[in-house]
């Protein structure tokens, strides 16, 4: 839902109902995770996406009868055997989907989700739509009872999306709990050529990137306008002092000894998601070297990718840049690096949680 957060926050403002369609389940292949969210407004404005064109038209229609009736459906969408271009996944998956109305009335619970800078959820009832936004220490909406509360607090707190099953018999509830985390750090170190067409990747994917380096001359707003920070420090000290956890990724970019050698030392021996470093292969094994003598074991500098990024062949910065990115995502996501068209595996494996 915050991917239309832009929109949403326009139709509040217009005083808007709309009817929005979740994913609330994903079985085998599917285009769209659980979570993805299109949006059908009185007008008939659709805004967003939840199987990439497959459904979008089956379920533009079921929020146009939710909006009229005010009664939440949930669907699910599989493959068609009979006519691969009926309404179906013809890439073989199964999605359900949950359709609800929003009227102005419940406009500040999903604005709270929204305008959130800090990990919230949405948590929803399927079977009557009453929604609740849960933040860390807050909630706003629905009263859910205690042991909901707990569930989702707990989903919250691993980032995790998905449905729940709480109480049993007549006191059973199927709760849809929406987690959005803060955005995932990329740290580039090094203000070169490079690093800027590495920035504008990394802000694409979602990462909230800061650029660092020693020298002021390089390091601005100028030679690097999509970064969300650009700090002037020593980038180990900079790093030592900075917050990182289990998604963030590091780019060391600089291949200058004097700068990698102690950043490096600090990396490998941080929780972090990604390090990698720029450099020839000459550059790579003197590197290792030096590490090697500072007191950096084996399996630290197995933490390493160096040479950064995969072999794609690029030469300019832009195409270097698409080489760190999918490298990035490969590891985050498990992925295995080779063409689609020379494996025979789901093309949508299931995820790998982000940490």
């Amino acid at each position: 839902m915050r991917d239309l957060a832009t929109e949403l926050l326009q139709w509040h403002t217009a005083g808007k109902s709309y009817a929005i369609a979740t994913v609330i389940g994903v079985t085998g292949s599917a285009p769209r995770p659980a979570g993805a969210t299109l949006a059908v407004d009185a007008e008939g404005v659709v805004i967003g996406s939840i199987s990439g064109g497959c459904v979008e038209g089956a379920v533009y229609e079921l929020c146009r009868e939710v909006l009229r009736t005010g009664v939440v459906l949930r669907e699910t969408f599989g493959y068609s055997d009979e006519d691969a271009f009926a309404v179906g996944l013809t890439c073989g998956g199964e999605i359900e989907v949950f359709i609800q109305p929003i009227t102005p009335d419940e406009h500040g619970t999903i604005q709270a989700v929204l305008r959130s800078t800090e990990a919230v959820a949405l948590v929803r009832d399927l079977s009557t739509g009453a929604a609740m936004a849960l933040g860390t220490w807050w909630t706003l909406g629905a009263a859910f009872d205690e042991a909901i509360v707990a569930q989702a607090r707990a989903m919250l707190d691993t980032g995790s999306t998905g449905q729940r099953v709480v109480g049993c018999g007549a006191g059973e509830r199927v709760l849809f709990v929406e987690s959005h985390v803060p955005a995932p750090r990329m740290i580039v170190f090094g203000a070169i050529d490079f690093a800027a067409a590495v920035t504008r990747i990394g802000r694409f994917l979602g990462y909230r990137v800061t650029v660092c380096d020693a020298r002021p001359v390089f390091a601005t707003r100028a030679r690097f306008p999509d970064a969300d920070e650009i700090v002037v420090d020593w980038p180990d000290r900079y790093l030592a002092r900075t917050q990182v956890d289990s998604r963030t990724v590091l780019c060391v970019l600089t291949h200058d000894a004097k700068f990698d050698i102690p950043l490096l030392e600090v990396a490998l021996r941080l929780p972090v998601a990604y390090v990698g470093a720029m450099g020839s292969r000459r550059t790579h094994e003197d590197r290792n070297a030096r590490l090697r003598a500072v007191g950096v074991s084996e399996d630290e500098l197995a933490q390493l990718h160096s040479p950064i990024g995969l072999d794609l062949g690029g030469r300019t910065a832009e195409e270097t840049a698409v080489a760190v990115a999918a490298e990035i995502v490969a590891v985050r996501r498990g992925g295995s690096t080779r063409p689609l068209a020379t494996s025979d595996g789901p093309i949508h494996r299931e995820l790998v949680p982000v940490r």
